[in-house]
């Protein structure tokens, strides 16, 4: 599986597999599009459930949506049955939307085979399959597993401002154009419009068509034209950030998926560099 993505229909195919951990990572709260509302509590079969405003955010942080600490994660996982031999497949039920972030949440802490499942709940309900009303309790055995933070893959404002004037690294903001250019207000109080000096805007409804991801090729294509010298394997660095660091993971996703390695998380986002009136604002 060299893929970050898993399909429906893989995932059908092996709901019954032993090492599968099916986790739903939806939110409670949507910003930057319009939220898929539902009825009642709809689940597909065998799903975990993950809070990422909850258990796996560091609460006691300053900056909204801070990535959990290593214990947090650890007995998170733990409680989950994950092990190192696990296939980790995360969705929400917004399509692509907060599953990115969870994505990114368990790779950072080193696990390697975590995936995300295209289009969601969203694609899944869309092609007619089953669904439950609630998800698994706790894992009957939990893992082994104990999470470490790779540094280079979850970036701070110190890191970002220190590298503002490298041409070697690029920050790209998922949020919209209006947001970017300061043209909307910020749905967060005492945070500035505007954006980080020399980032490029990427809003994260770009790389999307429908539920799903688009093609790899016409992410590519996306990414290219954002700037002639973004090209996959040139030792370019890419910082992602949006909000506050949740649709920052799509874009970073989308990257991936158009072949791009060198990437990072600006966790804090817009919401801890805005707020800061230390720092410079285009």
């Amino acid at each position: 599986m060299t893929s970050p993505l898993v399909t429906t229909d893989w995932l059908q195919d092996n709901l019954d597999n032993e090492h599968l951990v099916l986790i739903d990572a939806s939110m409670a709260n949507v910003i930057g599009k319009e939220p898929i509302v539902y009825d009642r509590p709809m689940l597909i079969p065998g799903s975990y459930r993950i809070d990422l405003e909850g258990t796996l955010c560091d609460t006691g942080a300053f900056q909204v949506h801070a990535f959990p600490t290593e214990e947090q994660f650890t007995a998170e996982v733990r409680r989950l049955g994950i092990t190192p031999e696990s296939l980790v497949v995360l969705y929400d039920n917004q399509g692509i939307y907060s599953a990115p972030r969870a994505w990114w949440i368990l790779r950072a802490m080193g696990l390697k085979q975590v995936f995300v499942l295209d289009g969601g709940l969203p694609q899944w309900l869309a092609e007619g399959r089953d669904i439950v009303s609630a998800p698994v309790a706790d894992a009957a055995v939990h893992g082994g597993v104990v999470g470490k933070l790779d540094r280079t893959l979850v970036r701070d404002s110190a890191y970002v401002f220190q590298h503002l004037e490298d041409e070697r690294v690029t920050v790209i903001d998922a949020r919209s154009q209006a947001r970017f250019l300061a043209q909307a207000p910020e749905p967060r109080p005492g945070v500035r419009g505007g954006h980080i000096p020399h980032s490029l805007n990427l809003p994260f409804t770009e790389v999307l068509e429908g539920y799903r991801f688009k093609p790899a090729s016409r992410l590519a294509s996306t990414f290219a034209l954002l700037a002639p010298s973004l090209q996959p394997g040139n030792g370019h660095q890419l910082v992602f950030s949006c909000g506050s660091g949740i649709t920052a993971c799509i874009i970073l996703l989308a990257a991936e998926l158009a072949g791009y390695t060198q990437l990072s998380l600006y966790d804090g986002s817009w919401a801890d560099w805005g707020s800061n009136e230390s720092l410079p604002v285009a």
